[in-house]
């Protein structure tokens, strides 16, 4: 069995435990009529579940022999499935504190996402319009679209070294030199070198590394650190319209879907009564991000690292 045959079977084991296992006790419960793919034992394997588990595949544009190969994949990693939660059954796992605490997990998670899925599905598509308007205000993501080869230098916050940092930027100094002095001066740094795509780059700092010239740098502050970033090399990579479009659609509407999403959580919980226990109250001041935490114990962290993937 392949390394990817092993995960997929075990994705399949762990939803078993959410569909089948919650479902244990309701055997005699009048099932939902359907075709039936195969049986293990007294148990149905439906055409519905192959399908519930394709519908969370790309399998656009196989052509139909490849399509029934993938569907008898599919029924077998199924019938594998089956095997294991009658099994898993037979020896009271499905009642032990921990499969039930991972059920219950489950359950939660799916019903969550379900109601987030609800309140997006509720908001209108973008206009042509609104996706027009996004490709012609962002050309760095489009028709000027580049390819950076990039040198970073990370360090956290200190007294004046930005101010350094951006003077060896400004006068077009070798990123060497900068680490040269920071060695020199003790201070620990990150250093890093790759290739990234204007999609790659983080929205708010795009605008500023699109208007740097090959070979030119400029610092970049963060509450927790100052990087040094340098523009080794670039290369146009332009993105035509026809195939901009619907990527700007789709990126569009899953930002209205996490903006809705966000408002209606903000609502719920100005309408809900929550109570903290003493040890999870919240002191004075914001407690640090996941993101910026990380920043902090590993300078080495890339500034340029979450882009708008979604452009790929």
């Amino acid at each position: 069995m392949t390394a990817s045959s092993t995960r997929f079977t075990l994705t399949l084991l762990a939803a078993a435990l959410v569909l089948g296992l919650s479902a244990c006790g309701k055997k005699d419960d009048k099932k939902v009529v359907s075709q039936v793919a195969a049986k293990v034992d007294s148990e149905e394997i439906s055409v519905q579940q192959i399908n519930q588990v394709l519908s969370q595949t790309n399998t656009s544009g196989t052509t139909p022999e490849a399509t029934q190969a993938i569907n008898r994949e599919v029924l077998e990693k199924l019938i594998d499935q089956q095997l294991a939660v009658d099994r898993a059954i037979e020896s009271k796992l499905h009642r032990s504190p921990e499969v039930l605490a991972q059920i219950e997990a489950a359950r939660r998670e799916i019903l969550a996402r379900a109601y987030m899925q609800k309140v997006a599905a509720a908001l209108s598509k973008p206009t042509a319009e609104e996706i027009q308007q996004y490709y012609v205000e962002n050309p760095q993501l489009f028709s000027e679209r580049r390819i950076f080869n990039v040198q970073e230098i990370v360090v956290p916050v200190a007294a004046d070294v930005a101010d350094k940092l951006r003077s060896f930027a400004s006068v077009g100094k070798p990123i060497e030199t900068a680490a040269a002095w920071l060695k020199i001066k003790g201070i620990k740094f990150g250093s890093s070198s790759a290739t990234r795509a204007a999609e790659q780059i983080p929205m708010e700092l795009l605008a500023q590394i699109h208007a740097i010239k090959d070979g030119r740098s400029i610092v970049i502050a963060a509450p927790q650190t100052n990087t040094l970033l340098h523009v080794v090399s670039s290369q146009r990579s332009p993105v035509d319209e026809a195939t901009a479009l619907p990527r700007i659609e789709k990126f569009l509407s899953n930002q209205r879907a996490g903006e809705a999403v966000t408002a209606n959580f903000k609502q719920l919980r100005a309408n809900a009564k929550i109570t903290y226990n003493e040890a999870f109250a919240q002191g004075e001041g914001t407690a640090p991000t996941a993101e910026q935490t990380s920043a902090a114990d590993d300078p080495s962290k890339s500034s340029i690292k979450k882009g708008v993937a979604w452009l790929k």
